[in-house]
């Protein structure tokens, strides 16, 4: 993903695609100012109802960054009520022509590349990811996804359709209502513009909580809406944790809940939808790639693309492929190219430009991740390389590549969601293809090979939502995002990203027959 937007932006990077030494960034603030921590409702900053508030940390540091207001059942309700309001026939919002809409997420872009390297430098303070890779990926690609939304507000049309009798017959789409929407701690601004595009581009109003752990760009970005002269009541931000999450799912004014997340929450919140007003639930959630690395590849591309794929944003990506599948003919080589650049990866302060790897979110995901590095050992893994802490300050661990995993371990079966690469043998096209889909995910997977006939086969054997080949991580706004099986429902980005903020309206018109 980041080697995309560099390349894009003409941004030049070294063969390692993440790191960015030769760049002339902009100089980060490594203090920004903490703007405003309240919630943010009908275009005012208020207060929880309750009083209680929550501390922020930073994640390279273990240090607490700011208190935020923390959201309740009741602070929900008011929300969504400011929601309804707005979006009520006759209000400035639904009022407003399709193309409005559009100036008013082009206008919202406009002031994220304003402020973007403060923006980037909040990113990299509260989540821990490399400044480098606020700066030239999440931000970046927030902006265009706002902008390619922008784009579709008065292109969303229906059809008119030839029917039998003397009828004329058309179809709206029109905007499903309020949007409960809910976002993850890994890719928190970028999380927040896939959420808040397609819903505004279609004419929705938002009630959004953002992740407990990642509050802050969320609520500046509130601010830039207010500025960008969004109207009360069309974004509302209410930073809380699981009891606020609830709420948002099971209120009865909510029409549609979008969320992004682990999929154990995902179940939870399909199941809370359906027993209230069995309202439209999209859901992103969890992985376990498959990566098939075949004898025939180019094998430095194949290393690079795998550790890639695998250690990216410090592994906390859902569709990160951590189940390297490769062929027994080229197994003992790969493993040692892929031990070496695991070696070179740069691990530190993520306000330094070299550094390709910073912390992880916060010390219980640490130690989820560390729980899981001692299984694979115990289980008779073999680890390559990585495996420890990397200090005592801050919730950094080495990149870790384990050899010799067999399918039933626990680290290829489970989402990790941590720098863990696990390198699997296989030896015939039929036998990887079914082991790369046994798993109860089936959100993303990779092939490298340069046979034409072994690329259909096995792209076309794999149930995943997205199959990248002789590459990964390739994310672009125009194209659809989601999964198979337990990697959730439905779709985010391009075109298919719109289906579910949209109601389908039939209206048919008589049509007098004249008389003879």
């Amino acid at each position: 993903m980041l080697k995309t937007i560099c390349s894009k932006f003409s941004l030049p990077i070294n063969k390692f695609g993440v790191r960015f030494a030769s760049v002339a960034l902009p100089r980060p603030e490594t203090s920004p100012k903490i703007g405003k921590t309240g919630l943010f409702i009908n275009n005012e900053w208020l207060p929880s109802t309750s009083g209680k508030i929550f501390e922020t940390i930073d994640p390279s540091t273990g240090q607490v960054i700011a208190e935020v207001s923390r959201a309740n059942k009741d602070d929900i309700d008011i929300a969504v009520k400011a929601a309804q309001n707005a979006f009520k026939l006759g209000s400035p919002w639904r009022t407003m022509d399709a193309s409005q809409r559009g100036l008013l997420l082009n206008r919202l872009a406009d002031l994220i590349q304003r402020d973007q390297v403060y923006i980037a430098s909040l990113e990299t303070l509260d989540n821990g990811k490399p400044y480098a890779m606020s700066y030239n990926a999440d931000i970046p690609m927030s902006i265009e996804v706002l902008r390619y939304y922008a784009g579709w507000a008065d292109k969303n049309h229906g059809k008119t359709i030839p029917v039998n009798g003397d009828f004329f017959c058309y179809t709206r789409h029109e905007p499903v209502g309020v949007c409960g929407q809910i976002i993850p701690w890994n890719f928190p601004l970028l999380m927040w513009a896939w959420k808040i595009g397609p819903a505004l581009a279609t004419g929705n109003t938002v009630v959004l909580k953002p992740a407990e752990q990642t509050p802050l760009t969320a609520l500046y970005a509130a601010e830039l809406c207010r500025e960008a002269g969004i109207p009360p009541g069309v974004v509302n931000i209410v930073p809380g944790f699981g009891d606020a999450g609830e709420a948002l799912v099971n209120h009865m004014g909510v029409d549609k809940v979008a969320f992004t997340g682990s999929t154990e929450v995902g179940m939870k919140i399909k199941q809370g939808a359906g027993k209230t007003n069995l309202k439209r639930v999209t859901l992103e959630l969890g992985g376990k790639s498959p990566n098939i690395i075949m004898d025939d590849c180019d094998i430095d591309q194949a290393v690079e693309g795998a550790h890639f794929g695998t250690f990216f944003n410090m592994g906390q990506c859902c569709c990160a492929g951590t189940r390297v599948y490769v062929h027994d003919k080229i197994y003992d080589k790969f493993i040692e190219k892929s031990a070496e650049r695991t070696k070179q990866r740069v691990v530190g302060n993520p306000f330094n430009e070299n550094t390709e790897h910073g912390p992880q979110i916060d010390e219980e995901q640490m130690n989820k991740i560390l729980g899981y590095i001692e299984s694979g050992q115990k289980e008779g893994a073999c680890l390559v390389t990585g495996g420890k802490r990397v200090g005592d300050k801050g919730y950094f661990i080495e990149p870790t590549i384990f050899a010799d995993v067999k399918d039933d371990m626990k680290i290829a079966r489970e989402e990790i969601f941590g720098p863990v690469q696990q390198i699997l043998r296989f030896k015939s096209i039929e036998e990887v293809i079914d082991r790369a889909n046994d798993s109860t995910y089936g959100l993303a997977a990779a092939v490298f090979s340069k046979n034409i006939d072994t690329i259909n086969t096995i792209t076309q054997g794999l149930r995943a939502g997205t199959v990248w080949v002789n590459c990964y991580n390739v994310i672009t706004t125009q194209a659809p995002f989601g999964g198979y099986k337990m990697s959730g429902n439905g779709r985010e980005l391009g075109e298919y990203g719109l289906q579910a903020y949209t109601e389908v309206k039939t209206t048919y018109i008589s049509v007098p027959k004249k008389n003879s």
